[in-house]
């Protein structure tokens, strides 16, 4: 089974990607020690130039691995494509809302967004999930890869499985929120999952072609 590291220490980010690599016999692993290692400012203008500079800073510490990191959030339409790269720090831009003590940022984060879209009506709230994966070594990217999911915002949440924006993201297709959905289920449709399963397909043909890049 062949390993790939993870430059994450979001347990939701994991568990997608976790249960989008079963069916291709990868084991997925968080680097070893991250939160302990120097962190990332991501000040990039895409969700790819995020995701690269988190792959090639984080695959220095993890000699001759292959690492991937993730840059992903949510574009509204309505709001013309905010939050976009500020997805996961959407509520702290806004300095002037005092919130409770127990608020965790997701819900900070999710309020803030209810808020943004109180009167838009139901036809005009749509949007999609982005993500980038960048895969690295060394210091160095080899690759990059693209998923997109589009969905419709609810007025309030449903579902626990999920994180970050998952409650509010109806995905009509199968008329679930994302964060309705099992593990393998939202590996099937989300953006994460589309973007990972493009670098698994890259990851299968370039292990064939240089089987000694890979353990």
């Amino acid at each position: 089974m062949k390993r790939v590291l993870v430059a994450t220490s979001n347990p939701g980010k994991i568990r997608d990607l976790a249960g989008a690599a079963v069916a291709h016999n990868v084991r997925i692993e968080a680097l070893p020690g991250f939160s302990s290692l120097p962190g990332v400012i991501e000040d990039g203008l895409t969700f790819e130039a995020n995701a690269r500079k988190k792959a090639e800073h984080y695959s220095k510490y993890a000699e001759g691995e292959l690492v991937i990191a993730d840059d992903s959030g949510l574009e509204v339409d309505a709001l013309g494509g905010a939050p976009g790269v500020r997805s996961a720090r959407y509520a702290a831009d806004e300095n002037d809302m005092p919130l409770p003590a127990t608020t965790s940022a997701d819900e900070a984060n999710n309020a803030r967004l209810l808020r943004e879209l109180h009167d838009v009506p139901d036809e005009y709230r749509t949007s999609r999930f982005v993500c980038a994966i960048a895969a690295a070594r060394n210091g160095h990217t080899l690759a990059t890869f693209e998923g997109k999911a589009e969905g419709i915002l609810l007025r309030s949440p449903r579902g626990s499985n999920g994180f970050g924006y998952d409650p509010l993201f109806y995905f009509a297709e199968i008329g679930k929120t994302f964060a309705e959905l099992s593990a393998e289920e939202k590996a099937l449709y989300s953006h994460r999952g589309a973007a990972f399963r493009a670098f698994l397909a890259w990851e299968d043909e370039s292990h064939e072609q240089h089987p000694h890049n890979h353990r």
